[in-house]
């Protein structure tokens, strides 16, 4: 065979590699674009995505697209089991995230011996992808906790107990969807082996599980949140440490601490405490009228906690007060199951 003749058939070949790659990063991008403006409505990813899609449409080249029939693909239609086990959108995503990110490496190699230009783009958007995947991810998880804490009324805080993991789990066989940890006395060793034990049970039942003061601990259990007091480490830096993947909740009794949780990008506001509680001895109620001022305006989640008890939510929700955090009614009931059931009876009942 002549040298040319053959350099011509290696061409085409090279070619018709460009052509399949630069559809299956097209397509992969088109997946995760999708879901970006439909499923997280973030505006911001989808017009880089579409972008990344028009870059490469445009160097797309009629060469390539002309090669697409010169060899007939043997291994066209096959298919892998693990296509049908992707069942949630974040497993979407991160399959063709890797779908993308395989064929922009492909055409960076191949594109680098006839077209150097394309090589870059492809490179370019090959490390682009890697952190987009990330963070769509994180969106994901985060619009996911969110839906939650829109949806569910009954926020539950852990109290010191030799049965904790029992009374967690009957809490949540009940229906409760946002648990809370508060660390009490023991080390860190034993605050986190405990943390992990409550997250894993929350995730078994496809709930929140958020800890009370420690970012750290936060961290290291993969916890879906952390909840802040005013004199705990502040909102920003918990963010910066945890990301946006997290939620983070504020503890707030004045308007001045709401409004700057506020401005901080908080995702729900703990307010009270309402009535007198022995969890907070040294804090004065604030009582229902005080709260429904500091309340009418909140467009975020925001919970009443502070000497709440099943006789005197119905007396809440009269009041316009839909959400609930309770510690010690559940944590110190001798039937913590059934007064979990009761409770969520009551605050989903229509007054």
């Amino acid at each position: 065979m002549p040298k040319s003749h053959s350099k011509e058939t290696e061409d085409l070949r090279i070619f018709q590699i460009i052509d399949a790659n630069l559809d299956r990063a097209r397509e992969g991008l088109r997946v995760i674009e999708d879901w970006a403006r439909f499923g997280l409505g973030e505006n911001d990813f989808v017009t880089k995505i579409k972008n990344f899609r028009q870059i490469l449409g445009k160097n797309h080249l009629e060469v390539y697209k002309q090669s697409r029939n010169y060899i007939e693909d043997e291994c066209k239609g096959l298919t892998h089991e693990e296509q049908s086990n992707r069942k949630t959108p974040e497993q979407i995503i991160s399959s063709n995230a890797g779908r993308i990110q395989e064929a922009l490496r492909v055409i960076e190699e191949y594109s680098r011996l006839h077209n150097n230009e394309l090589s870059k783009i492809a490179s370019e958007i090959r490390y682009e992808i890697y952190t987009i995947e990330i963070d769509l991810l994180s969106y994901s998880k985060c619009k996911k906790s969110e839906k939650i804490l829109r949806e569910n009324d009954l926020y539950v805080i852990t109290d010191q107990k030799d049965n904790l993991l029992e009374i967690i789990e009957e809490i949540l066989i009940a229906g409760v969807r946002i648990i809370q940890h508060r660390f009490k006395t023991g080390t860190d060793k034993d605050h986190l082996q405990e943390a992990i034990q409550i997250k894993n049970l929350c995730k078994k039942y496809n709930s929140l599980f958020i800890v009370n003061d420690r970012v750290d601990i936060a961290l290291a259990s993969n916890a879906d949140g952390i909840h802040l007091g005013q004199d705990d480490l502040d909102l920003k830096t918990a963010r910066k440490i945890l990301g946006y993947s997290k939620i983070v909740g504020i503890s707030a009794n004045n308007a001045i601490d709401i409004s700057n949780a506020l401005k901080d990008g908080c995702d729900y506001i703990g307010i009270g405490p309402v009535f007198e509680t022995t969890t907070k001895k040294n804090k004065k109620p604030l009582g229902i009228e005080n709260i429904k001022t500091l309340t009418k305006d909140l467009n975020i989640p925001w919970f009443a906690i502070g000497g709440i008890k099943s006789n005197n939510i119905s007396y809440l929700k009269r009041n316009g007060f839909k959400k609930v955090a309770l510690v010690s009614q559940l944590m110190n009931s001798e039937d913590p199951k059934d007064d979990a059931i009761m409770i969520l009876k009551e605050l989903s009942h229509e007054n």
